[in-house]
């Protein structure tokens, strides 16, 4: 195994005077760390330290600290093989426990003996038997977290700015550690790209994320957002260890984590709260946290001397017009390469011309570069070069990991047409790099102002709604309707039922991506609940796209919700595919009564689990939220205290400017019926900005 020194600083807590890498105190009265935690806060730094990501470390999956052993990982196996021998290591481990499960203390060998020795004395063979079945292998990260050490160096200043202007600890420098190594161009299995990891639906709140300007990969950007996200969920969780985990559990789930449990102690939260989708990397997210801020007060104590990549000094300008990227190259005097570098949030179809760079984006050149102010150089653009307009698609490069089915989607055109366009004989057979001709028809992305765009969940699952057929879905995201039979075991092709889950041909998850630093497990995934009724349940999994919205849209187990903004009994009708009047009669109401905001209903999942409608009610307030997020950014907050005569709905459209739905998102815990006057209320700042395309 290739390791780095073993310190014994490692085996301590670290309480000096700290640098967290750039000159910040660590605040360990804001983060706490609970003397329970330190065996878990020591096994991710020895992850983080000593183990590179050509080995990994066997240990429990509940109890992160009992480690069976140390692997290296042999060079040049395919996902498969490597699955197996994983598999092979786990099942000698898996013997030793189950012997020892069996009650043998005595003529033990030296394998077992050290096992053993893992346990408090007197461990009980119901905990060893349970212990065999959690065994869990995770990959070192050793190599990757001093390389991420080195690129900090280039964010660092920028990011402590951020920071201090917003009031926040300096410690969160940290989190981008855990989340990419600090690589801008990172990107994780769900999708999350850039520094600091943002998932596309959470990104578009506080960045602008299309198809031609993805800000989350722009590291100076997505810091701001961060902060911002990072600001919003201490204010709706309360202390710092839960908006910690919240970035990665999302607030609601840490809000319902507290409230059932009675508390904001971590601890207690990830030792005892259960939770289908309180998983491995967010029990263990906070303690990551706290092992990467402890690595980065002193680096240098594990890895040696080192140095950090130094700050680039941009100049940066405003573009007022449209314009292509080879004539600022032209303009500039700089190859295309230079400017992609300092401009990472600019998209493929900028860089090979498809699209012109868009009006009002902060270009920025690396001063050293510029042989004069790049404002003046600017200014000596031809008038030829300057548009008004964005251009219109008329091709697609093929980009890795795209199918024809997802690039049929982005521009919703038939999959059907653009194979017959391009001759494609076989559909499945596309090439990075490959250009595609687009429908004329069809030649300018995304929808029309007002439009509501179907998002694609990442697991290209969807729910059939009422009055769907297998033609509208097809056309709706642009797959072909005879694959959708095909791949969903579809008989009849006219009967589909509300509350059928299909899948999406060509939505396949994709692979993590090398620069994604996150945990590694070879277990087999286990089964998942199914529908308790005649309807097919979706998979239970964490809703990515929501982690920034602290509203509560789960079941409880007395089979109950919180009533949200923008809901009524009819939608909770069509997703449990009843009549409307039943749930009035189940819950003693008369036609027409109101549903209060955040009051408790009761439900019926005689026809559908509650699984399925969890995920029908998310969907929906997805697509109302990524609509309302396609044009507007978060920009920051404001604080209004309410006088008496103050209407929430008037102060919502006409003051604030905002949906009621998301100035409550802001004030989760503030009922807008009764709260008096005196009451401090939040409201986001909103931005606009320009459609991706021309009119």
């Amino acid at each position: 195994m290739k390791t780095l020194p073993r310190l014994a600083a490692l085996m301590l807590p670290l309480l000096l005077a700290a640098s967290l890498g750039h000159g910040a105190e660590r605040e360990t009265a804001l983060f706490v760390e609970p003397p329970g935690l330190e065996p878990d806060i020591r096994f991710w730094m020895q992850i983080y330290t000593e183990v590179d990501s050509q080995s990994g470390l066997l240990h429990d999956y509940r109890n992160v600290h009992v480690v069976y052993g140390e692997i290296d990982l042999p060079r040049n196996l395919s996902a498969k093989a490597e699955e197996r021998y994983l598999e092979k290591k786990k099942d000698h481990y898996r013997k030793i426990l189950k012997t020892l499960a069996t009650g043998k203390r005595e003529k033990l060998g030296p394998e077992e003996k050290r096992v053993l020795a893992l346990f408090p004395q007197g461990v009980s063979s119901q905990e060893l038997k349970a212990h065999a079945k959690r065994i869990r292998f995770q990959q070192g990260q050793a190599d990757r977290f001093l390389a991420g050490l080195v690129r900090s160096g280039a964010y660092a200043d920028h990011i402590q700015e951020i920071l201090g202007e917003m009031g926040l600890p300096p410690q969160l420098a940290a989190l981008p550690h855990v989340e990419s190594s600090y690589s801008p161009e990172a990107y994780s299995r769900i999708g999350a790209a850039g520094l600091w990891q943002f998932t596309r639906a959470t990104g578009r709140r506080f960045m602008r994320v299309d198809q031609i300007v993805d800000e989350r990969r722009d590291p100076y950007k997505s810091t701001a957002a961060a902060a911002r996200l990072l600001a919003q969920n201490l204010r709706v969780t309360g202390s710092w260890p839960l908006a910690i985990t919240a970035y990665n559990h999302g607030a609601s789930g840490m809000r319902r984590a507290s409230r059932k449990l009675g508390h904001r102690d971590i601890e207690k939260i990830i030792r005892e709260y259960k939770s289908r989708r309180f998983g491995f990397a967010s029990r263990n997210f906070y303690v990551e946290f706290i092992a990467a801020s402890r690595i980065a007060e002193n680096p240098e104590a594990f890895f040696g001397p080192f140095s950090m990549d130094p700050p680039t000094q941009f100049e940066t300008v405003a573009l007022p017009f449209y314009i292509s990227v080879e004539a600022m190259s032209q303009v500039l005097d700089l190859e295309l390469e230079s400017l992609k570098a300092a401009n990472p949030s600019l998209l493929s179809p900028v860089w090979n011309g498809q699209k012109r760079i868009p009006r009002g984006f902060e270009f920025k050149v690396p001063v050293a570069l510029l042989k004069r102010p790049l404002s003046a150089s600017i200014a000596t653009l031809p008038r030829h070069e300057l548009f008004t307009a964005q251009t219109r698609d008329s091709f697609h490069i093929v980009r890795r990991g795209e199918t024809l089915s997802a690039i049929a989607q982005r521009y919703r055109v038939p999959v059907r047409a653009l194979a017959s366009l391009n001759d494609l004989r076989n559909r499945n057979r596309i090439r990075v790099g490959q250009k595609l001709r687009l429908p004329i028809e069809h030649a300018s992305a995304g929808a029309t102002p007002g439009e509501l765009v179907i998002s694609v969940p990442e697991d290209g699952l969807y729910t059939v709604r009422r009055g769907d057929n297998l033609t509208l879905i097809a056309l709706r995201f642009g797959v072909d309707d005879e694959e959708l039979v095909r791949v969903n075991g579809i008989r009849d092709r006219h009967r589909i039922n509300a509350g059928q889950v299909l899948r999406l041909p060509g939505f396949a998850p994709t692979k993590a991506s090398p620069t994604d630093p996150g945990t590694r497990a070879s277990t087999k995934r286990s089964p998942l609940p199914g529908a308790k009724a005649t309807k097919t349940a979706a998979p239970s999994s964490p809703p990515p796209n929501l982690r920034a919205d602290p509203s509560d849209y789960l079941v409880a187990g007395n089979e109950t919700i919180k009533v949200q903004f923008g809901e009524t009994l009819g939608h909770y009708a069509e997703w449990l595919d009843i009549r409307a009047q039943e749930l009035r009669t189940l819950n003693s109401l008369s036609f027409g009564e109101a549903l209060p905001i955040h009051s408790r209903l009761r439900l019926n999942f005689k026809r559908v689990s509650p699984s399925l409608f969890e995920r029908q009610r998310i969907d929906y307030h997805l697509d109302i939220q990524e609509q309302f997020f396609s044009a507007r950014e978060i920009v920051g907050t404001q604080t209004h205290k309410l006088r008496r005569g103050d209407s929430i709905w008037v102060l919502a459209h006409q003051q604030f400017k905002v949906p009621l739905w998301l100035l409550q998102q802001y004030n989760p815990d503030v009922d807008f019926e009764t709260a008096p006057a005196g009451t401090s209320i939040v409201a986001p700042l909103l931005k606009k900005h320009a459609p991706p395309v021309s009119p």
